[in-house]
């Protein structure tokens, strides 16, 4: 019998501080090197991938396990979104109705897209059918989360005993494409291709700068973690509700993002002498705070050891899904949503989208702004059409690619 290898696991709020200190790492390395500026790598996902790295040679060098318990990680993607919400007005999100239209075309076509190239990757290495559908929207798009949830069936039924370990491997490799990818793809569209902010946006380098400097008190902080709180109170209620009369699962994260919405577009109007935290620097504070930790925790956590063990088709796969991605993203989503700046950050979201998560797309476009100007709408539209929509048209493709 196999001796297990030693493991320990980090309490929830020590994993927190490692977060922390991880990201401050990242940004520190992105002061200091050019090419990570230039390309808009995220700071979380540098160092969470240094983090990933030195716990992967712990594991090499003492043949010891380092883990985390990521319970607050869950917690801070839920105020993210919630954050997200509370900063909405559906008068701002009406006017990009078209975008979020044309979001949705493009990506039920890729959907069907990606799931072919998966099932030619599974031709191709002589693999079950089966295979190209967890190679495909299964892993990347749908994630870890789509991936835990059809293996078990897939490895019963299409006779696929792997599926679970090949899924959460191309899952775990998309993740780390679409974290380099989403910079350089909107910094390509933006200077090479002229799609600058108008004259209504931000110059380049202000919106950090406006972050920082702007004023923060305690009353404005305190006043926006209760609308985020309330937000994310009101959204675990509907979810519970969802989940108990329905068989829909909806992420948690969804719900708190409209009951964010919601709260923008009513409070204001119904007590308009309370003082409302959109836009708020304290709001962008809170919002920053979550989506950072949450990003440098996820990448830190990442067993990296489990991906030297990935047999070279998986590789050659993923290679290929990076490329069509990329290349749709160039070819069909840009020019389809308007070749504009919103269309260039949107772009580098798809990369999060269509090869990662959620969380990955949101993070390669808050670099994106940072360096280039505001996109507000885009913050919207992309998490709507990847909550509610994707995994609706998975769900389907799945079906039919898993039909034949």
């Amino acid at each position: 019998m196999t001796e297990s290898v030693p493991r320990f696991i980090a309490p929830d709020f020590l994993a927190v501080t490692i977060g922390i200190v991880v990201y401050l790492c990242g940004v520190a390395l992105t002061q200091r090197v050019a090419f990570l500026r230039n390309f808009n790598i995220p700071e979380p996902v540098t160092g969470g991938f240094l983090a990933a790295i030195a716990i992967w040679l712990i594991y090499l060098v003492f043949g010891f396990e380092l883990g985390f318990d990521l319970s607050t990680r869950d917690r801070l993607l839920v105020i993210f979104f919630a954050t997200v919400g509370v900063n909405a007005k559906l008068s701002a999100l009406a006017a990009g109705g078209r975008v979020l239209l044309v979001l949705c075309l493009v990506t039920i076509v890729y959907v069907f897209v990606q799931n072919g190239v998966g099932r030619a990757g599974a031709a191709l290495f002589d693999l079950p059918a089966a295979a190209g559908v967890m190679m495909g929207s299964v892993a990347l798009v749908g994630g870890h989360g789509t991936t835990i949830a059809w293996a078990p069936i897939i490895a019963t039924q299409y006779n696929f005993p792997a599926a679970m370990e090949t899924g959460v491997a191309v899952a775990t490799l998309g993740l780390i494409v679409a974290s380099v990818l989403g910079g350089p793809i909107s910094k390509f569209l933006i200077e090479k291709k002229g799609a600058w902010p108008g004259p209504a946006d931000v110059a380049p380098g202000e919106v950090a700068a406006q972050a920082d400097t702007a004023p923060i008190d305690k009353m404005g902080v305190m006043r926006a973690m209760l609308a985020v709180n309330v937000a994310v109170v009101l959204g675990y209620l509907v979810h519970d509700w969802i989940t108990t009369v329905s068989t829909i699962k909806l992420p948690l994260f969804v719900p708190c993002l409209i009951m964010g919405i919601v709260l923008s577009n009513t409070v204001p109007m119904i007590f308009p002498r309370i003082p409302w935290p959109a836009g708020t620097a304290s709001l962008d504070m809170i919002s920053g705070y979550a989506l950072s930790v949450f990003l440098a925790m996820s990448l830190m956590s990442m067993q990296l050891w489990t991906l030297a063990q990935v047999a070279g088709p998986l590789l050659v796969v993923v290679a290929a899904q990076a490329l069509i991605a990329t290349a749709y993203i160039l070819l069909v989503v840009f020019p389809a949503l308007g070749r504009n700046y919103q269309a260039a950050v949107l772009s580098g979201g798809f990369t999060g989208l269509s090869l990662g998560a959620t969380p990955t797309a949101i993070a390669n476009m808050t670099a994106t702004t940072k360096h280039y100007g505001p996109s507000p709408n885009a913050f919207i539209i992309l998490p709507l059409v990847s909550a509610f929509f994707v995994d609706l048209v998975n769900v389907a493709a799945i079906t039919w690619f898993l039909s034949f």
